[in-house]
């Protein structure tokens, strides 16, 4: 990944407004940063959460609180726990997110 126009900045996550994804079942908020050629997001589900699509972009995502389970479309599963990441490429590895329980995430793409 090679960050570009983006200058040093700081960001306040109580300050930006989240908006509502629904999924297949329950509802993700996203608190999104965009600027040059990144994508930055504090984005929470809710318990029972299954994405509605199976996403080809590529990720840095760390779990802050909760569990999130990840499924590739070859059907690997991956249960990540607080203080887990996965890193995945664009076009890749197609995969989807769901939590039984409700999860706090740190999303860089």
């Amino acid at each position: 990944m090679k960050i570009q126009d983006v200058p040093f900045c700081t960001i306040d996550w109580s300050t930006i407004a989240p908006t509502e994804h629904a999924g297949e079942t329950g509802i993700a908020y996203w608190r999104t940063f965009e600027m040059g050629n990144i994508r930055v997001r504090m984005v929470e589900y809710t318990a029972g959460y299954l994405a509605d699509h199976w996403c080809k972009r590529g990720h840095v995502l760390l779990v802050m609180e909760g569990e999130l389970e990840t499924e590739l479309s070859d059907g690997r599963k991956f249960l990540l726990k607080p203080g887990m990441s996965y890193q995945v490429a664009d076009d890749t590895h197609p995969h989807r997110s769901n939590t039984k329980t409700g999860v706090k995430l740190f999303i860089v793409d």
